[in-house]
C-alpha cells in the first residue's frame, strides 16, 4: 500500500491523503480478520476452562451429612475422643482427574497423624491441649466441629457422633478462634452478623463489652460502621482477636475451639484478649491449645501432645510433679532447672 500508492502520489495519480486513507482502512479491516481468526482458539481454552470449573463443582465433599442425621442438643456440652486416629487425605482422594495426570505416580503412604486419641471434656471445663509443634494438637481441634472425618474411633459431642450430627447443629455448637481469625473487608457490624444475622444493637454491644473492644469502637468515628480493610488489616492483631471473640460471643456456642488465640500478640494484647477469653470461656466447654503454658496453668486437664499421641495428662501441679514431658516443656520455656515449681520469666 505504501510502496505503490507511494508510486502513484508521486506520479500525481493520487493525492497523499488517500493513501493514508487507504491505509487506516485497511487496518481496520486487518482487526476483525485477525480476531475471527482466533475466534477457535478463544473457544477452545474456554471449553478446557469451563470443563475444570464444573469439574471442581462437581467434585464431592468428603464432609457430608448423613440421610437420618441427628441434632445436637443445646446446652452444657460433654466432649468426649474415643480411641481417634486419623491421618489427612491423600492426593488421589481430594485431586480433579484432569490432574491425575501430572500427579506423582509414586506417592509415599499417608502418613498417620492422630494415633488412638482418648480424653473426656466434661461441660464447663477447659481442657488445654500443649506439645510440641506437629504433634497434631491442631488436628485433633479440627475434628471437634468436623472440618475433618476420624479414619477411626470416634468424636462425640454430648454422646453423638459428630459424623452423625446435622452440619447446622454441629456449626451452632462449636465455634473456633484460631491464631490468625479472618475479618472480611466489610463493617465491623457485617462481621459480627455473620455469626448472628438477625442479632440487634444491644446484643452487638454486649458481645463487644464481653470481648474488651466496646470502648475502642465507640471511640472510632463510624463505629461499628467502621470498615476493617481486607483481612482485617486496619486493625492491630489484638484488636483483630477480640472482633473474634465477640463474634463467637454473640454465636454463644456451647464448645469453644481456641488455637493458638494469643500467639503473635505483644503483652499490653495478650493481657486484653486473655480478659476478653475469661468472659468468653465461663461455664462452657473449652479445648485451647496453648505454647505459653503461663495461660492454661489453672486448665481443669492439661493433655500433653506428642507423635500423635496423649503422653500424659493431668492438672499442672501434678503433671510437674510426675517430672515427665510437661515438666520438661514448663522448665524450657520458664528456664527453671532447679525449682520448676516457681517460674521466673
Amino acid at each position: 500500500m505504501y510502496g505503490w500508492g507511494g508510486t502513484m502520489a508521486v506520479q500525481g495519480l493520487i493525492d497523499v491523503g488517500t493513501v493514508v486513507a487507504l491505509t487506516a482502512y485497511l487496518n481496520k479491516l486487518y482487526g476483525p480478520l485477525t480476531a475471527l481468526s482466533n475466534v477457535q482458539v478463544d473457544i477452545m481454552t474456554a471449553l478446557v476452562s469451563f470443563e475444570r470449573v464444573f469439574e471442581v463443582l462437581d467434585l464431592p465433599t468428603l464432609i457430608a451429612e448423613r440421610p437420618n442425621a441427628v441434632a445436637i442438643p443445646r446446652g452444657p456440652a460433654r466432649v468426649e475422643f474415643d480411641g481417634v486416629a486419623f491421618s489427612y487425605p491423600a492426593a488421589g482422594e481430594v485431586s480433579l482427574a484432569s490432574l491425575e495426570s501430572i500427579g506423582v505416580p509414586d506417592a509415599p503412604d499417608v502418613q498417620t497423624v492422630l494415633s488412638d486419641v482418648s480424653f473426656v471434656a466434661e461441660p464447663g471445663q477447659l481442657v488445654a491441649l500443649v506439645g510440641p509443634s506437629g504433634a497434631g494438637k491442631t488436628t485433633m481441634s479440627y475434628l471437634i466441629p468436623r472440618l475433618y472425618d476420624v479414619r477411626g474411633g470416634a468424636v462425640r459431642i454430648n454422646g453423638i457422633d459428630v459424623r452423625d450430627a446435622t452440619i447446622e447443629s454441629l456449626q451452632n455448637v462449636v465455634s473456633m478462634v484460631t491464631q490468625d481469625s479472618h475479618l472480611f473487608h466489610d463493617t465491623i457490624r457485617a462481621n459480627l452478623l455473620y455469626a448472628k444475622p438477625d442479632a440487634t444493637e444491644e446484643e452487638l454491644r454486649e458481645a463487644l463489652a464481653g470481648a474488651q473492644i466496646l470502648p475502642l469502637i465507640e471511640s472510632l468515628p463510624d463505629g461499628l460502621d467502621t470498615k476493617v480493610g481486607e483481612r482485617g488489616y486496619r486493625l492491630s492483631g489484638g484488636e483483630k482477636q477480640r472482633i473474634a471473640i465477640a463474634r463467637m460471643l454473640l454465636k454463644a456456642p456451647d464448645v469453644v475451639v481456641l488455637d493458638e488465640a494469643t500467639a503473635h500478640l505483644d503483652s499490653e494484647s495478650e493481657v486484653a484478649v486473655q480478659a476478653a477469653l475469661k468472659t468468653a470461656l465461663a461455664g462452657r466447654t473449652s479445648i485451647v491449645i496453648a505454647h505459653r503454658l503461663s495461660t492454661i496453668r489453672d486448665a481443669d486437664q492439661i493433655l500433653v501432645v506428642s507423635e500423635g499421641r496423649i503422653a500424659e495428662g493431668g492438672r499442672h501441679e501434678d503433671l510437674l510433679a510426675a517430672g515427665g514431658l510437661y515438666a520438661e516443656l514448663y522448665r524450657t520455656q520458664f528456664r527453671t532447672p532447679k525449682d520448676p515449681s516457681a517460674p521466673t520469666e
